[in-house]
């Protein structure tokens, strides 16, 4: 008889969690998304980079706020662990978090955009790192990847910045408004130095 193999991240190990907010340089918190950052959402959904490269659609303020309900139910769910970027005390300026979890495997994909006034600052590598550091110190995670399009070289940047290794190119990965995208795959285990 096999044995079954035993979760790397045991079940209900994030939703007993308190969602963390942490300070980043430059004046920079990663914090729970709240329903007055609705308007960053509605914003993301119009701006073309934000779109193009994260497939986001438009919403009206009362979506949004109904999504930062489900940032947080996804949570619970033990589905994902989504961030707000904003300066201080202000409103978003910015998403990063990671989704497609799988608990049971141990690993995650870090997702991040940036609304024009949150770009330029150095915000999104560090942004990307304590995440990361979060999703193996504390969720347990042994491993955590970045997907984007090759087009994409301020993704990569980041990845690459936050010490994610290019492991790869997958073909024709994933479809964007003009068409079939290849995308890099970077990737770091709680093991790396």
């Amino acid at each position: 008889m096999i044995e079954s193999i035993p979760a790397v991240v045991p079940p209900g190990r994030l939703r007993g969690l308190t969602q963390p907010s942490f300070e980043l340089p430059g004046g920079l918190r990663l914090r729970p998304w709240e329903p007055s950052d609705a308007p960053a959402l509605t914003a993301a959904g119009l701006d073309p980079d934000i779109v193009h490269w994260n497939r986001t659609v438009p919403m009206t303020e009362a979506e949004a706020v109904a999504k930062v309900a489900v940032f947080r139910s996804r949570w619970q769910n033990e589905q994902a662990a989504i961030w707000a970027v904003a300066p201080g005390d202000a409103p978003a300026v910015g998403l990063i978090g990671i989704g497609d979890l799988d608990l049971t495997g141990g690993s995650g994909e870090i997702l991040y955009w940036l609304l024009p006034e949150g770009r330029g600052k150095g915000a999104m590598v560090p942004a990307t790192e304590r995440v990361g550091r979060w999703a193996f110190e504390e969720l347990g995670l042994h491993r955590v990847r970045i997907t984007h399009s090759v087009a994409n070289p301020a993704s990569c940047r980041v990845a690459t910045g936050a010490g994610f290794l290019l492991e790869g190119t997958m073909r024709g990965a994933l479809l964007h408004a003009d068409g079939w995208h290849d995308e890099h795959l970077h990737a770091r285990l709680r093991t790396d130095a």
